[in-house]
């Protein structure tokens, strides 16, 4: 049997299984996703270092040092410990509060906020390379400026070396590791409530 990894992170009491197995078809397809994403079938345009990496900066973005974060940093360190220690120095650098954009519809641009963008240093590059350096640029960027994706952002990527099939699964991994942290807080207000 498969460990929930919701539960493993978010510590899961009894009463709190009761209440996640009130929507057993989310809970069921929380963890299909996590496998799909970290227990893939095939890694030619993933590789697992760079899921576990991408996860690790992913989920430190908004300060997560705790439950989700440490779970994913981790993994991380495990999978590949010289760069999981530059991208975790990344994160804490990169994180703040967001998320931050500019809208271009006229009646949302009062809403418009203006924060930090990502661009790792030349010497973060060397140190993990272009392909991940541009996949750590992205992640901040559907993390914290989703409404300012664009094809460029895209381009950038196919010039480091992603694949469309790698972009997809990239960003399909920073949209499924966003939810997985919502699920989680959740769970642990819950239970802290309890």
């Amino acid at each position: 049997m498969t460990t929930d990894i919701v539960d493993q992170i978010a510590g899961v009491t009894p009463e709190l299984d009761e209440l996640r197995r009130r929507r057993p078809v989310t809970r069921e397809q929380l963890q299909a996703s996590f496998d799909a994403l970290f227990r893939p079938v095939s890694v030619a345009h993933v590789s697992q270092e760079e899921r576990e990496l991408v996860a690790a900066f992913a989920t430190r973005l908004a300060g997560d040092t705790d439950a989700t974060g440490t779970f994913y940093a981790d993994r991380a360190l495990a999978a590949d410990p010289r760069r999981a220690a530059i991208v975790l120095a990344e994160a804490a650098e990169a994180a703040t509060t967001g998320p931050y954009g500019a809208y271009t519809e006229e009646g949302l641009r009062s809403e418009s906020t203006d924060g930090p963008r990502y661009t790792p240093d030349g010497d973060v590059v060397d140190a993990l390379g272009s392909r991940l350096a541009a996949a750590l640029a992205h992640t901040h960027l559907l993390v914290l400026r989703p409404r300012e994706a664009s094809g460029d952002d895209i381009e950038r990527l196919l010039d480091a070396g992603w694949s469309a099939d790698g972009i997809v699964t990239l960003s399909q991994l920073v949209s499924f590791l966003a939810f997985q942290q919502r699920v989680v807080t959740g769970l642990r207000v819950l239970g802290a409530a309890a």
